[in-house]
């Protein structure tokens, strides 16, 4: 048994391996962590930037969408209500 390990209840753990293991476990936290908020940062200044050259605000652009589905679903039920409803 090496001078750096330790016994516990039969269990042997090589402290200076474990250590190294923490510690590169903790730099690659705080890189992955670093790298996440830069590309989230970039995302977000993408999609400011698409934003602002839009014609018309996002909340514009729904509203007309959702009035657009409102009138082809009213369409396409009276189409099928026609059709439907009459004798055959």
């Amino acid at each position: 048994m090496a001078t750096n390990d330790r016994v516990i209840s039969g269990f042997q753990v090589n402290r200076p391996l474990l250590t190294g293991g923490v510690a590169l476990t903790a730099i690659g936290t705080v890189l992955s962590a670093t790298g996440t908020v830069m590309v989230c940062a970039a995302l977000l200044a993408a999609g400011r930037n698409w934003v602002r050259g839009l014609d018309a605000p996002p909340a514009a652009l729904a509203q007309r969408a959702l009035r657009e589905a409102k009138v082809a679903s009213t369409a396409g039920w009276e189409a099928w209500r026609a059709e439907h409803s009459s004798p055959n």
